[in-house]
């Protein structure tokens, strides 16, 4: 049965993220998004420097049955992209929430992102999504 981590808030498109520091998160999919995946083959993500917006697809994950778009949760520059996924993408499905992670990100703003979801809330999503 996928989790929902409590520390983290979560998009309508199944990104998280956690606040690693002043203005940066880190973003990575939920444990639902890559049940529903199945095995990732591939990652396709953003460079370090580009700008993201929040609701825009900023890239891509390949499993074995399908290829889904990433939509960025927030708006910001990439920092740091996960450089673990280019030799081991199913770390998506081994540890979504830990070693999993895909980008980080600057966000313009200070303090926590709006518009997110919180564990409950994102709960809630998901069994109106599966009605």
């Amino acid at each position: 049965m996928p989790y929902y981590p409590e520390n983290l808030t979560y998009s309508k498109d199944h990104e998280w993220v956690e606040v690693t520091g002043d203005r940066r998160v880190r973003v990575g999919v939920t444990d639902y998004a890559q049940t529903q995946l199945g095995d990732i083959v591939f990652v396709d993500a953003p460079e370090v420097g580009r700008d993201v917006e929040a609701g825009e697809p900023f890239g891509t994950l390949e499993s074995v049955k399908s290829v889904s778009e990433l939509y960025a949760p927030v708006s910001g520059r990439v920092t740091v992209k996960n450089p673990e996924l280019d030799s081991e993408p199913e770390l998506i499905n081994t540890d979504p929430y830990g070693d999993g992670w895909i980008i980080e990100i600057e966000t313009p703003g200070t303090g926590a992102p709006t518009g997110l979801l919180d564990a409950a809330q994102y709960r809630d999503h998901i069994a109106a999504e599966s009605e």
